[in-house]
């Protein structure tokens, strides 16, 4: 394992075909145990608790759970993998609704407490799906697409204020954006952190707001635009639109669309991972006596000499005929040779046929 780090089934105690909920529950359980604010200064502890955070947010999400699943530790540290946490408040941000469940507040004392509400923070990602053609999938394509989006209003520019005035600190948090309470727990007395619910955890009041978006900061409005469909993508993979998710609060950034794809079947070829397969009838008389014929591809057909006595299901494999893999490699197409039986005969083909049935039989 590189940088000697461990298995993140391993590291969580779960199976490799473990559901989302057993890994979740494996990782609150975890958590729970190793929370740095349960020992304090307790470095093994806090290096025990961010190595199930990073093993949780890999395996927890599709993509990057299929990445390591194929690659392992290394799949994770090329372009796109994932490079764990740099300290605890990301481990916070990425989880914070997990441990508003396993701590009943936005925090868990010191460290929750971190989490300023009044803190910039990233707009959640939209979803939305596209149903494209079996060759488009292959090929890649553009795509028009439609799906509503939080426009910036831009007549108070996002803060929500009307024209001529701006927001003011809130008087309950004092722009902290969180209100601190006192709990007692099995554990003692616990600090617990929530939302300002004034200010709804933003720090700021809006005293007068924007006619226009009603105080939110945007318009929602149907949006229309071109995207890119990546070649090779699958039935039920999707792709990324930067910054055309759910606006951020506090100057945090959009989050990204996520475009799920629909590929529609082919009646020429079926797939699988990034190989393609075909049958194609081959007439009984080519197969016997030998012949060329052109086997339809998904580039268009390839030349192919069928020796004398070819056997009926046999497979031909048509190197990088497949599906891209990456911008230099392709899968492989695999079509499988069947005779076409001729269902109407004239008296010729009848006679000629018996004249070989009778040869034959004297033969044996």
């Amino acid at each position: 394992m590189p940088d000697g780090k461990r298995d993140y089934y391993e590291v969580l105690g779960v199976k490799k075909d473990a559901d989302d909920a057993t890994l979740k529950k494996a990782y609150r359980d975890l958590a729970k145990k190793y929370h740095p604010d349960l020992h304090p200064g307790d470095k093994e502890a806090e290096a025990k608790f961010k190595e199930a955070s990073e093993a949780y947010a890999v395996l927890s999400d599709p993509e990057k759970r299929k990445m390591y699943d194929m690659g392992g530790h290394d799949a994770m540290n090329g372009g796109g993998g994932f490079g764990g946490f740099s300290n605890m408040n990301d481990i916070f941000s990425s989880f914070g609704d997990i441990f508003g469940d396993l701590f009943g507040g936005g925090g868990f004392g010191g460290f929750g407490g971190r989490r300023s509400g009044s803190m910039s923070s990233r707009g959640a990602d939209l979803q939305t799906v596209i149903r494209i053609d079996f060759k488009d999938a292959v090929f890649g394509c553009k795509k028009e697409i439609e799906f509503d989006f939080k426009e910036t209003c831009s007549s108070c520019g996002g803060n929500g204020c009307k024209k001529g005035t701006s927001p003011l600190t809130c008087p309950k948090c004092n722009g902290r954006g969180q209100v601190v309470t006192m709990q007692r727990t099995m554990l003692g007395m616990m600090q617990s952190i929530s939302p300002c619910p004034d200010c709804n955890g933003t720090g700021k009041i809006i005293k007068e707001k924007c006619p226009d978006c009603f105080g939110r900061g945007y318009r929602r409005i149907r949006k229309r635009m071109e995207v890119n469909v990546p070649a090779g993508i699958d039935n039920g993979q999707g792709f990324k639109v930067r910054s055309f998710g759910e606006p951020g609060t506090n100057g945090g950034a959009r989050g990204d669309l996520i475009v799920q794809v629909m590929v529609k079947e082919s009646p020429d070829f079926e797939r699988d991972g990034f190989d393609l397969f075909s049958i194609v009838k081959v007439p009984f008389y080519t197969m016997t006596l030998g012949g060329d014929i052109k086997i339809p591809n998904i580039d268009g057909e390839t030349s192919y000499k069928v020796a004398a006595g070819t056997q009926s299901g046999t497979r031909v494999k048509m190197k990088g005929k497949g599906v891209p893999q990456g911008a230099f490699s392709r899968g492989d197409h695999y079509a499988t040779l069947v005779v076409d039986v001729p269902t109407s005969l004239n008296g010729d083909m009848k006679r000629a046929i018996q004249a070989y049935k009778d040869a034959d039989i004297r033969k044996k």
